[in-house]
């Protein structure tokens, strides 16, 4: 899903906000003619993404520079592992250090709390799953770190599948709209491989949502008691996703009622950047004439 144009797109981007008229720092200070050699040092222990999109930052900024990825996306890796060798102009390589370590320094740090909301799943039917609350311009970005951390993606955009959301319901039910007959309305316009996901918040909701045969019912806001009884209440007509007041600490208890997916915003909008350095020596001898 991670395409090598929308890496492009992206990172290009990227260059062109921290470099709009060059780097005038290494332009002025640093020869021409200097080459250099810098290690991407891990300080922390986490899941490695981002591989493509940091030998990008360099390969767009100068096609000289050579990178070589010592650690696979979706390994794990301890604290002084060398992940990346990055060899080329010294300029070039200066110019892309700071995007290329923001974008790897994030999609790594959610690759490992997405690990961690996996491991904290295990033995269970339920998969984790992320959402749209994404940073904009970076959603293809991570996304592909969630998959790294062994999750799953939901719902690219609006367009990709329905979402009738408690806000959608509410419209519907402040025009005396019955929900059941708008859902059937709704699926009889639709292509036969678009998803139908339905959210509510509680549940007595549920039976006119099922009656329109959606695809997916997220119960939003459940306790884990409700969730159970939610879960057999469906009882397998429909996926089950839970969603809200998810976090490390919850997330067993979620899972343990027997939902099927449950989505976390807070692997995308609150994730913490890992410790990642790259450190650098640089030749700047000039080329004897």
């Amino acid at each position: 899903m991670l395409t090598t144009a929308t890496i492009t797109a992206v990172v290009s981007a990227a260059l062109h906000e921290d470099a709009p008229w060059g780097d005038i720092t290494s332009e002025l200070l640093i020869p021409a003619e200097a080459m250099a050699t810098a290690e991407l040092v891990a300080r922390e222990h986490a899941v490695f993404s981002g591989g493509a999109v940091f030998r990008a930052a360099f390969a767009l900024t100068d096609p000289s520079v050579t990178v070589e990825l010592l650690v696979a996306d979706a390994a794990p890796f301890a604290a002084g592992d060398v992940l990346a060798r990055v060899s080329g102009s010294a300029r070039g390589i200066l110019q892309a250090e700071r995007v290329a370590l923001n974008l790897v320094q994030r999609m790594s740090g959610i690759a490992a709390l997405t690990a961690e909301y996996v491991a904290e799943t295990a033995g269970t039917r339920a998969r984790i799953a992320d959402t749209r609350k994404t940073t904009p311009g970076l959603r293809a970005l991570e996304r592909q770190a969630v998959r790294d951390g062994g999750g799953h993606n939901h719902r690219f955009s609006l367009s990709d599948a329905v979402m009738a959301k408690d806000n959608h319901l509410a419209v519907l039910t402040a025009n005396g709209i019955s929900v059941t007959d708008a859902l059937l309305s709704l699926r009889a316009r639709l292509p036969h491989t678009t998803h139908i996901e339905v959210e509510v918040d509680r549940i007595d909701q549920i039976d006119a949502v099922l009656a329109a045969g959606v695809d997916t019912i997220m119960l939003d806001n459940f306790t884990p008691e409700q969730l159970r009884a939610g879960v057999a209440h469906i009882a397998g007509r429909s996926v089950v996703e839970a969603s809200g007041g998810v976090s490390l600490g919850t997330v067993r208890a979620i899972a343990e009622t027997g939902v099927d997916v449950i989505s976390v915003g807070a692997l995308t909008h609150s994730v913490r950047a890992l410790d990642l350095g790259l450190d650098i020596s640089v030749d700047v001898t000039a080329a004897t004439p």
